[in-house]
């Protein structure tokens, strides 16, 4: 069996350690309901042999590598349809899974962020991610309140999911090398469904108040809500990165109180 080549323009490193690869796959949780693991980047299977040994689930791919997808469907003739050639970030999550799936991979860091903005979106279906990104892209991730590395993704996931930062991996540890290190993550869903205020305008509240993290957000906020509706709670003297997903939520509640008002 031929091997894949690493594509610069793909951000693709592939994990070659197999301790690394079965500790990320065994940081699932079938307990939590899911039938079905869509594994995202898969190169050369190096997860996917692991939890292909599954039988607590269901295990797909999904690769926009026509070299990666012609070698995995050639290694793993099993699979059949559920080898999906196509791109993550556009993939239609209702055609191919039920409500309740796990999303897993060693993601290409270059578009780190647009995936988990993906799970995001399809934060219903999705009840666990194990993954891995760039150290500094999964230490925001989980970074807590008054923390400088604390920010939009870190309030956005933070307020649908559970984040830990499981384990750190190498350079070493993949063909080629990063030149950055790795850390691997878990996202797992919280009890809330939807969050208790007007959740698009929480999202322009969160993006608006980290877009000028360095104003207070009576200051950052002014083109949500003008500053002549603001009242004199205490939250709006601080800046973005002190504030708790529920302080942001409170706020939010607050601003859209703010504004009805004056519709009134």
């Amino acid at each position: 069996m031929s091997t894949v080549r690493a594509k610069k323009h793909l951000g693709q490193h592939f994990l070659n350690d197999k301790h690394a690869a079965q500790k990320i796959v065994e940081a699932l949780e079938p307990a939590l309901g899911f039938k079905q693991v869509l594994e995202v980047g898969p190169g050369m299977g190096v997860l996917s042999d692991f939890l292909l040994q599954k039988d607590a689930y269901e295990t797909w791919l999904i690769d926009v590598d026509d070299e990666s997808i012609t070698f995995l469907a050639d290694k793993y003739p099993q699979l059949d349809n559920r080898l999906i050639h196509g791109d993550f970030l556009t993939l239609d999550f209702g055609h191919f899974f039920g409500d309740k799936m796990a999303v897993i991979g060693n993601f290409p860091y270059n578009i780190s962020s647009q995936i988990l903005f993906k799970i995001l979106e399809e934060r219903g279906r999705v009840v666990q991610m194990v993954g891995m990104f760039q150290k500094e892209v999964a230490e925001r991730c989980v970074a807590k309140p008054g923390n400088k590395e604390y920010g939009i993704l870190s309030v956005f996931l933070q307020a649908y999911y559970d984040v830990q930062y499981l384990f750190t991996v190498k350079a070493g540890a993949f063909n080629p090398p990063p030149k950055v290190l790795s850390g691997v993550m878990k996202m797992t869903r919280n009890d809330r469904k939807t969050l208790d205020c007007d959740e698009k305008l929480f999202w322009r509240v969160v993006k608006a108040a980290f877009n000028q993290r360095r104003k207070t957000l009576r200051n950052a906020l002014s083109a949500v809500v003008p500053k002549d509706r603001m009242s004199d709670n205490p939250l709006y003297e601080l800046r973005a990165e002190r504030l708790s997903v529920e302080d942001f939520v409170a706020l939010t509640n607050e601003i859209t109180n703010a504004i009805h008002q004056n519709d009134r």
